[in-house]
C-alpha cells in the first residue's frame, strides 16, 4: 500500500517501530499467545455449551420416549467450567501484560525520542512550537501503541484462529472447514486492506488537523488582546470553526466507515454461520454427524465474531498511526551526527572569536547577526550588552554549540565549533539562560541533572553557594522536596538561583551568563556576586545583560561589547 503524496511503502514507514517491537520479541509473542488462549476459551465455551445443551436435550428425549440413553454430564461439565474459567483468567492476563509491555515501550520511545529533541539545535527547534514538539512526544507516540495492540496482533491471532477452526471442523466436515477457510479469510482481507484503505487518507488528514486545531487554539488564548485590539478576532474563530467543521466531518467519515465494517464482519459471521450449518445439516440427513455435533459447529463460527469485532475500527484508522510513525520518522531523521565523533576542548581556559559571522534564522526576514567579529583571550571576562532582540543570545548559542553560523566562523581554543564533540563541548561549557528550566521532581533531582554522580555533600554545597541551604534544610523533606511543574513552587529568585546552583556542580572552562542576579534583590544579588567573582576565576566568562552601570553589575568584566539590530556598535 503505497502513500499517494509521498510514495511512501507502509512497510518503510513502519520498519523502524518494528525493529524496535522486535527488541521485546519473547514479550509480545507470550502476549500474542494470551490473546489465542483467551479466544480458544471463548470459541470452546461456546462450542462445547452448544453441544452438551443439544446432547443432553436429545438424551431427556430419548428417555421420555421409553429408549435406553446415557450422557456423561461430568466430563462436558468440567470442560465448560474450564473454558471459562480460562477466557476470564487469560483474558484479565492477556490485558495486564500486554498493557505492560506496551507502556514499556513507549516509555522507551518517549527516553529516546526526548534524546533527539534535547540534541536539536536552536535553528531546528524555532521550526515548531513548543507545544507542537511537545504533540510529538506524547501523542503521536501514545499513537503508535496501536501497532501491536489492535494492528499486528490481533489480525494475526483471528488468522490462526479461522485456520485452526477450518481445521477443526473438517475432522467431521471437510467442506463446512473449508466455507470456514474461505469466507472469514475473504472477509479478514477485506477488514485489514479494504478497511485501511477506505479510512486511510481521512484518518492521516485527522492527525495534522488535529494539531493545527491545538495550535491555533493556544495562540487565540495566548493573543486574545491583541486579536480582539485589532479587530481579527471574529476571522480567527471563523478559521478555528471551518478547521473544527472539517474535523468533525472526517471523525463522521471515519465512523460511517468502520461502522461498515462491523456490519461486513456480522454479515461475513452470519453467512459462514448459514453455510456450515447447511453442510453440517446435509452430513447430519446422510447420517454421518449426530445432531450435537451441528450445534457445535455452528455455535464455533459464531464464536469467531469475537475475533473479529475490533478490527474494524483500528484498521480504518489505520492513517492516523502512519501519520504519527511519519512524524516521528522525521523527528529521528533529524538528529544530530554522533555525539562522541568531533573534537575535545584543549584543557584550561578556551579562547574564543567570532570572525564575520552572520545569523540568519529560518523565515527571518532580517538576521539576528550581521558580521559580527570579535575575539577574548583565555581566562578573560566579556560582557555583551544590548536591548531585547539585539542577538546577545544568538552569540551565546553560537559559542555553545547550540546554533551554526549561516556565515563566518566561531572558534574554542583554536577551533571551530562545528569541529567540536557535542558531548564533551556540553562538559565543558556551562550557560545559565533567562529561561530556568526546573522538572517535576526533587530539589536533589533537578541539581544532579548537571552532575549525576553528585555527593549530598555537595549538593549542600552548591546551595549554601547561592544561598539557598538555609531555606532547604529548613524544608520538611529537605533535597526530597518537589519543585513542581517548571518550578512553580519556587519563586522566580529561588528557580535562577537553583539554577545557578546547578551550574556550580559542574566544572565548566568556559561560562556564559544571561542576566544572573535577574530576579534577586540588591543584598543577596551582591552577596552572591563576591562569591561569583571568586568561582569564575581561572575561567573565560561571557555575561549577556541589557547595560553596565547599576548595583547588579556582574564581577571582574575586563571587556564590554555591544550589539545593536544583530550589528557590533563598539568592542573595549
Amino acid at each position: 500500500m503505497t502513500d499517494p503524496r509521498r510514495g511512501d511503502t507502509l512497510r518503510t514507514t513502519f520498519a523502524p517501530w518494528l525493529r524496535l517491537l522486535d527488541r521485546r520479541r519473547g514479550r509480545l509473542v507470550a502476549g500474542a499467545a494470551l490473546m489465542a488462549l483467551t479466544l480458544l476459551s471463548a470459541v470452546g465455551l461456546l462450542a462445547l455449551s452448544g453441544w452438551f445443551i443439544t446432547a443432553s436435550a436429545l438424551a431427556g428425549l430419548a428417555m421420555v420416549a421409553g429408549l435406553a440413553a446415557s450422557l456423561d454430564v461430568y466430563v462436558p461439565g468440567g470442560g465448560i467450567r474450564a473454558f471459562a474459567v480460562t477466557r476470564t483468567v487469560s483474558r484479565y492476563l492477556e490485558r495486564l501484560y500486554n498493557h505492560d509491555t506496551v507502556l514499556r515501550l513507549l516509555a522507551d520511545l518517549r527516553g529516546r525520542l526526548f534524546g533527539v529533541l534535547a540534541a536539536l539545535d536552536d535553528r531546528a527547534l524555532s521550526r515548531r512550537r513548543a507545544s507542537d514538539w511537545l504533540h510529538r512526544l506524547t501523542a503521536d507516540i501514545d499513537t503508535l501503541d496501536g501497532l501491536y495492540l489492535r494492528l499486528l496482533a490481533p489480525p494475526a491471532v483471528a488468522a490462526l484462529a479461522l485456520l485452526g477452526l477450518g481445521g477443526f471442523l473438517a475432522l467431521w466436515s471437510p467442506a463446512a472447514g473449508a466455507a470456514v477457510v474461505v469466507l472469514l479469510g475473504l472477509a479478514l482481507a477485506w477488514i485489514t486492506l479494504g478497511q485501511a484503505r477506505l479510512g486511510m487518507a481521512t484518518s492521516h488528514r485527522q492527525v495534522a488537523d488535529l494539531e493545527r486545531l491545538r495550535g491555533r487554539l493556544i495562540e487565540q488564548l495566548q493573543g486574545l488582546a491583541e486579536l480582539e485590539a485589532y479587530g481579527s478576532l471574529a476571522e480567527h474563530r471563523r478559521r478555528l470553526d471551518t478547521l473544527e467543521a472539517r474535523i468533525e466531518a472526517d471523525q463522521r467519515r471515519l465512523g460511517q466507515r468502520a461502522a461498515l465494517g462491523n456490519a461486513l464482519v456480522g454479515v461475513a459471521v452470519g453467512v459462514t454461520l448459514a453455510a456450515v450449518l447447511w453442510l453440517a445439516a446435509l452430513a447430519h440427513d446422510a447420517g454421518t454427524l449426530p445432531g450435537p455435533l451441528v450445534v457445535m459447529m455452528v455455535l464455533a463460527v459464531l464464536a469467531m465474531n469475537e475475533a473479529l469485532a475490533g478490527l474494524p475500527l483500528a484498521f480504518t484508522r489505520l492513517g492516523a498511526t502512519r501519520a504519527a510513525a511519519e512524524r516521528l520518522n522525521a523527528l529521528e531523521a533529524a538528529r544530530p551526527p554522533d555525539v562522541e565523533a568531533g573534537e575535545g576542548l584543549p584543557p584550561g581556559p578556551p579562547a574564543l572569536s567570532l570572525e564575520g559571522v552572520t545569523l540568519h534564522y529560518p523565515g527571518a526576514l532580517v538576521p539576528a547577526l550581521d558580521d559580527v567579529s570579535f575575539s577574548l583571550a583565555p581566562g578573560e571576562r566579556l560582557a555583551i550588552t544590548g536591548g531585547s532582540g539585539a542577538g546577545k543570545s544568538s552569540v551565546a548559542a553560537l559559542l555553545a554549540g547550540r546554533l551554526g553560523a549561516t556565515e563566518g566562523r566561531v572558534r574554542l581554543g583554536g577551533l571551530e565549533v562545528g569541529r567540536l564533540s557535542p558531548s564533551r563541548l556540553a562538559e565543558r561549557v556551562a550557560m545559565l539562560t533567562q529561561r530556568v528550566d526546573l522538572f517535576d521532581d526533587s530539589l536533589a533531582a533537578n541539581l544532579r541533572i548537571a552532575d549525576p554522580a553528585a555527593s549530598v555533600a555537595d549538593l549542600w554545597r552548591a546551595l549554601a553557594a547561592v544561598e539557598l541551604a538555609d531555606w532547604a534544610e529548613a524544608l520538611p523533606r529537605g533535597l526530597e522536596t518537589r519543585v513542581g511543574e517548571g518550578g512553580r513552587r519556587l519563586s522566580g529568585g529561588q528557580a535562577r538561583r537553583l539554577a545557578l546552583a546547578r551550574l556550580v556542580l559542574r566544572d565548566p572552562v568556559l561560562v556564559i551568563l544571561d542576566e544572573p542576579f535577574a530576579g534577586l534583590d540588591a543584598g543577596t544579588a551582591s552577596r552572591i556576586a563576591r562569591w561569583l567573582d571568586e568561582w569564575l576565576a581561572g575561567r573565560t566568562v561571557v555575561y549577556l545583560v541589557h547595560q553596565l552601570g547599576g548595583e547588579a553589575d556582574p564581577p571582574g568584566v575586563q571587556h564590554t561589547l555591544q550589539l545593536v539590530d544583530g550589528r557590533l556598535n563598539g568592542y573595549t
